[in-house]
């Protein structure tokens, strides 16, 4: 049987993935989510009979069985499609007519090192496939047949953690890069210190973390806590963007390592409190550069006295943009890409914006507007305004996450391929790994079919609605504790109260 046709991934966005289910079965599956670009389905019914069902690499594919990137999604995959199933509870007639294999065909070589937007192909295939299978009320496992043809929209699809304001678990940021995997998410932007803490643990500043985390034993990240992380992300499909913020929020810096801040005065003499004047250094990284309050600048007389050497006068968004244009070339000096929040680039309009590269929107209000500014400059855009789950309003309200038009802006064709994507972020005044998931899925999942699915036939939130109730309910199955949409209940409740 050949079950995945994959074509050649390219490392910007996804190729053209075709996933053929032969046989045809009992239409029991409510859709899936995200909402593939075209699908047909039977409405027969096949058994898939786990005792005999298995993955395989197909006889032509340019990667074979020893890829551990596919070998270990084969095994993942198995798991999620047959969750309760039992070695021995399958009749002998059930045999004769079981699905005995789904087999990649055509699949080129693996990168084993997610670069940039790279992504895993045939995570996407799993993934959707995985859906489609269903159960009846004895338990046995079915499939329809199904043609699917299916691409992401956009290339950027992130989901934001902070773990500076509350501290969250190794195992919690690793649950969630699962659940980011279902909703096909590619991105873990992982805002990882601000003012409040520093659990980073840098090899080169030991002090950051000893002294700016909330503890230094048990709510820091260590070096082979951050390599966990990145190996668990990398075998879904998902990039890891680490943000080390700077200029503003920073104040955690200062207790471990107090050269890198600037002393600010009060009547002529340090007042003891600091703003950040250096960068902490990693490969892909999100430079930040958001909300940058001037006045310790302002009070500094050694600031003050460098501007007017650099003919700055008092303007000190002029500074910032100074320091962050310095940043960002040695970040692209280094062959890195870096990410700016969009306050970077209004501030650049003193000094020019040839050094930027990608802009993240995050200022409410016309948010559109800033889109169609940044991308009329040129530049890349990631979109994540409208995607703020932490502010304030009912955990079950998900449409107002789903009927969000990333390009409903007037501009060239030009300007709206600069918009790559777009990311959720949960902030962390107000969320920890007690409220975490519920908080956060499934009003994620809609935002992740809007970044990659066909925007005209996700429009309609009622026709959206039985698939996310649905996809919901396979996350509960999956161990992901996702709130509830509406009054109602799932045939697998969540096992885990």
């Amino acid at each position: 049987m050949r079950a995945v046709n994959t074509k050649q991934c390219a490392p910007i966005i996804y190729a053209l993935l075709q996933l053929i289910i032969f046989y045809a079965g009992l239409n029991a599956v409510k859709g899936v989510w995200p909402l593939p670009h075209a699908l047909t389905s039977s409405v027969e019914q096949y058994p898939l009979n786990p005792q005999t069902f298995a993955f395989d690499y197909g006889k032509h594919s340019a990667t074979q069985q020893g890829c551990s990137l596919l070998d270990a999604a084969f095994r993942r995959y198995f798991s999620l499609i047959f969750p309760d199933y039992t070695a021995g509870r399958w009749t002998e007639e059930f045999l004769k007519c079981q699905i005995s294999a789904f087999v990649v065909t055509h699949l080129p070589p693996i990168n084993l090192y997610l670069n940039r937007y790279m992504c895993v192909c045939l995570n996407t295939g799993l993934e959707t496939f995985s859906q489609l299978v269903y159960q009846d009320d004895l338990g046995s496992y079915f499939v329809n047949e199904t043609f699917i043809e299916d691409f992401p929209r956009f290339q950027f699809r992130g989901v934001l953690l902070d773990t500076s304001r509350h501290y969250l678990p190794v195992h919690a940021i690793l649950k969630t890069l699962d659940a980011m995997s279902y909703s096909k998410f590619n991105v873990f932007h992982w805002h990882i210190v601000d003012d409040p803490s520093f659990p980073y643990q840098s090899r080169s500043f030991p002090e950051l973390s000893k002294k700016g985390a909330f503890h230094p034993a048990t709510h820091v990240y260590t070096q082979s806590d951050v390599r966990r992380v990145i190996s668990y992300a990398r075998m879904r499909g998902i990039r890891v963007l680490p943000e080390f913020d700077s200029p503003g929020h920073t104040g955690s810096w200062g207790k471990g390592q107090s050269d890198l801040l600037t002393p600010c005065y009060k009547g002529g003499a340090p007042s003891g409190t600091f703003e950040v004047t250096s960068v902490f250094p990693d490969s892909y990284i999100h430079l930040g550069g958001d909300e940058v309050d001037f006045s310790c600048w302002r009070s500094n007389p050694h600031v003050r006295a460098f501007m007017q050497k650099m003919g700055f006068g008092g303007d000190f968004p002029k500074l910032e943009a100074f320091y962050i244009e310095n940043i960002v070339n040695i970040t692209s000096a280094n062959n890195k890409t870096s990410i700016v929040w969009q306050d970077v680039f209004d501030y650049h309009e003193r000094v020019g914006r040839s050094a930027l590269s990608v802009v993240e929107v995050w200022k409410h209000g016309c948010y559109l507007c800033k889109v169609r500014q940044v991308t009329k400059a040129g530049l890349r855009v990631i979109l994540a305004s409208p995607w703020y789950l932490d502010l304030p309003g009912p955990t079950h309200n998900w449409a107002r996450y789903y009927t969000v038009w990333p390009l409903a802006f007037p501009g060239s064709e030009k300007q709206k391929r600069l918009v790559i994507g777009g990311e959720v972020c949960m902030w962390g005044e107000y969320v920890d790994a007690t409220n975490l998931f519920p908080k956060l899925w499934p009003r994620a999942s809609a935002a992740a079919e809007r970044l990659w699915s066909d925007e005209k036939q996700t429009s309609s939130v009622e026709k959206a609605f039985p698939r996310l109730e649905d996809f919901r309910c396979k996350l509960l199955r999956r161990g992901i504790q996702a709130g509830p949409l509406n009054v109602g209940h799932c045939k697998h409740e969540y096992q885990g109260v």
